[in-house]
């Protein structure tokens, strides 16, 4: 007797695509409820982190600026600084793209100590934002402190954790301007000795510091000639 085998072939029912427009439409409902979900975020998170950073700011200007209690915040208004209005002292910072600003560090006598300047450059990874102060009466920077920084872990962020590096901005002479050097070469009071191995990190900060006081120096001058005896 012999076997006998049966071939059956089976008919595999495929189901037809799916048209174009049906494809386009799924994509547009996907891609305009992500739209709506990153907006939402945006909006609910924004004043959050818009009072974060004027938190970081107000903290930052009593840092660099030994002694104080108080502030006002100026605008460059038409070339000439003037307080804010809605400010006139009451410790309140915000951290303004639109508006450029700067702030008057007082004492508990309500008696300028100096300025805190922002600034910000391009460093070795990202943008270096910082925020320095600023002594007049010996044209000499007293405090620096770094707001935002991508640096390089290890390297280029220790130009806010390396201690060697922030005394270099203690009493720091600005004019004629104020000059990178190697470490262990600092000879005078207008030089930052540079970081091993993040010399570029650390160079950015000494550029920021020129091109900030370059920028502000005239005005904090015509200020102080025309209000600082009235206060």
């Amino acid at each position: 007797m012999s076997d006998t085998v049966q071939h059956i072939d089976i008919e595999v029912m495929q189901e037809p695509e799916p048209s174009s427009f049906k494809l386009i439409f799924a994509l547009g409902l996907a891609g305009f409820f992500s739209g709506v979900l990153l907006v939402s975020t945006y909006l609910w998170t924004k004043p959050m982190i818009e009072a974060n950073k004027a938190a970081a700011l107000q903290e930052a200007i009593f840092k660099v600026l030994p002694g104080c209690t108080d502030f006002r915040a100026l605008e460059l208004i038409d070339g000439q600084l003037k307080v804010k209005a809605d400010d006139p002292g009451q410790g309140k910072a915000e951290d303004s793209k639109e508006t450029l600003m700067i702030y008057q560090g007082l004492n508990t006598n309500g008696e300028q100590i100096g300025y805190a300047i922002p600034g910000q450059v391009a460093g070795f990874q990202d943008i270096i934002g910082a925020l320095f102060g600023y002594d007049p009466t010996t044209d000499a920077i007293i405090g620096f402190e770094v707001l935002e920084s991508k640096e390089t872990p290890g390297l280029g962020d220790k130009i806010f954790k390396d201690k060697d590096f922030q005394s270099n901005f203690q009493q720091l002479i600005t004019s004629p301007e104020i000059i990178a050097v190697k470490k262990g070469e600092k000879g005078k009071e207008n030089e930052v000795e540079t970081i091993s191995g993040a010399t570029i990190s650390s160079k950015a900060v000494v550029r920021l510091l020129n091109e900030a006081m370059a920028e502000w120096r005239e005005y904090i001058v015509e200020y102080e000639k025309t209000n600082i005896t009235e206060q």
